[in-house]
């Protein structure tokens, strides 16, 4: 765990771990800053409250989790809480949030994450590269962090469409309980996906409409671009939870039909034996005056009798298409 300062003075792109130069970089009006921490030290609390003006309790929502996206403005600075997903080991349940803290003012930002953060390491590495994202603002090195989390949503979502296909297919083939373990769990998936991102649709809405003066103009239409494609984040979560819905009732359709085939098969199963039985039954009464008991041929004939009743009802229930 660590904090790095990632600094552009006067035109030279350095990184620091000292608080001591972060504090000195801060304090000449020329230079541009971005601190990104994944650490949590008495040191750097008191830290970002003495030398960056941030109130305690702002503080202490960095440092704890949230499980709302927000963004708030603090005057000289703007407080916006994101949200980062990443699938976890079943390919059905329900995706991984990361907490993305992000801290914008004119001259500097501040990031933090409490579990490695895939985004804030692209970031950093095109800093590497090249300094010219920094030298733009801060607020353009907030919009490309915001815009690679982002990038993590996309094939999380287009993922579901090809396992909903394929749990349509198995449910119409063969239906089967753990399947409807599976739509359930990719529902409430869906839903969470949904809510998040619609938490950060609104977030990028605020962010790209000129509400807040640390924005500047000409980052607008990036985090508008951003927007956008949480709109189409959101339009598709609805979108595929309603094809879950769909699938659902499409089990329920398939075991119900199913199970009226197999009640059909036992009834007409039953109403073919209800006559045999009555006959056995008749015959088998024994009582002392019954003629058709000594009769040589009674015995065939009971069954030659059965044996037509049945056949005639299943040609009957053949011919009314019941079979």
């Amino acid at each position: 765990m660590s904090t790095v300062a990632h600094i552009l003075d006067h035109g030279t792109y350095r990184t620091t771990t000292d608080l001591g130069a972060m504090a000195a970089a801060l304090a000449d009006p020329e230079t541009l800053l971005w601190i990104d921490t994944d650490e949590r030290t008495p040191e750097l609390e008191k830290f970002f409250q003495e030398q960056f003006g941030i109130h305690s309790l702002v503080v202490e929502d960095i440092f704890s989790e949230r499980l709302t996206p927000k963004v708030e403005d603090h005057g000289s600075h703007l407080y916006i809480v994101m949200h980062g997903v990443r699938k976890n080991g079943d390919p059905h349940g329900m995706p991984t949030t990361t907490e993305l803290d992000i801290l914008l003012a004119k001259r500097w930002l501040i990031t933090h994450h409490s579990t490695p953060s895939s985004s804030i390491n692209t970031v950093a590495e095109e800093l590497l590269r090249s300094p010219r994202l920094l030298s733009r603002g801060p607020a353009f090195v907030a919009h490309a962090i915001i815009d690679h989390l982002t990038d993590q949503y996309l094939p999380l979502v287009d993922g579901y469409q090809e396992q909903i296909d394929e749990i349509e297919r198995s449910v119409i083939e063969k239906p089967e309980p753990v399947q409807l373990g599976q739509m359930f769990s990719m529902k409430r998936s869906l839903q969470r996906l949904r809510r998040i991102s619609a938490y950060q649709r609104d977030i990028l809405l605020r962010l790209s409409r000129q509400e807040f003066e640390l924005i500047p103009v000409a980052a607008l239409p990036f985090f508008r671009d951003v927007y956008d494609h949480f709109v189409r984040i959101a339009d598709l979560a609805d979108s595929y939870r309603e094809l879950v819905t769909a699938a659902l009732e499409i089990y329920m359709s398939v075991v119900a039909n199913r199970t009226n085939d197999i009640m059909k098969v036992l009834t007409l199963i039953s109403t073919i034996m209800l006559p045999l039985t009555f006959i056995a039954g008749l015959y088998g009464m024994n009582f002392h005056h019954m003629p058709e008991l000594d009769w040589l041929y009674g015995y065939p004939m009971a069954l030659l009798l059965m044996a037509t009743i049945a056949l005639g009802m299943v040609l009957y229930f053949r011919r009314r298409g019941w079979l």
